[in-house]
């Protein structure tokens, strides 16, 4: 098979350049790539424990823990311990973290919207369908 054929090289290419481009923008916020997937879904939704947003982000507990502990460094996240269970931490973001939130998902977009600029809307809408359907969203 041609590696132009191979449905895994392609995506995983097509991964490769992604984040390469996003981790640029993202470094002009004292940012990397890693710490992306758990804003992203912090931003969605805050206040969950940490094992859910290693799911989430598809990450090991332990890379997790790393991550936040990045995060609250730079003063992005808190972590609430819960009443209930003195081994489980809730996440919350910081003003900072949220105040950031429109300018990063606008770097995205951008990166975004190079990657498809060959593509008709109509073909961008068939390919994130399609995407969707693959990944089982």
């Amino acid at each position: 098979m041609d590696r132009n054929q191979s449905l895994g090289y392609l995506v995983a290419h097509l991964n490769v350049e992604l984040q390469n481009a996003l981790d640029q923008r993202l470094k002009r916020y004292q940012l990397d790539i890693k710490l992306w997937p758990v804003l992203f879904s912090l931003w969605e939704e805050e206040g969950v424990s940490q094992t859910v947003l290693s799911k989430r982000c598809d990450v090991a507990h332990y890379t997790m823990t790393r991550l936040l502990d990045q995060l609250q460094s730079q003063g992005l996240i808190i972590r609430h311990q819960e009443a209930d269970n003195r081994r489980t931490f809730q996440i919350f973001l910081t003003d900072i973290a949220k105040a950031l939130e429109h300018d990063l998902i606008r770097e995205a977009e951008r990166v975004n919207e190079h990657f498809l600029s060959e593509l008709a809307e109509e073909e961008r809408e068939v390919l994130v369908s399609i995407l969707n359907r693959i990944n089982r969203f």
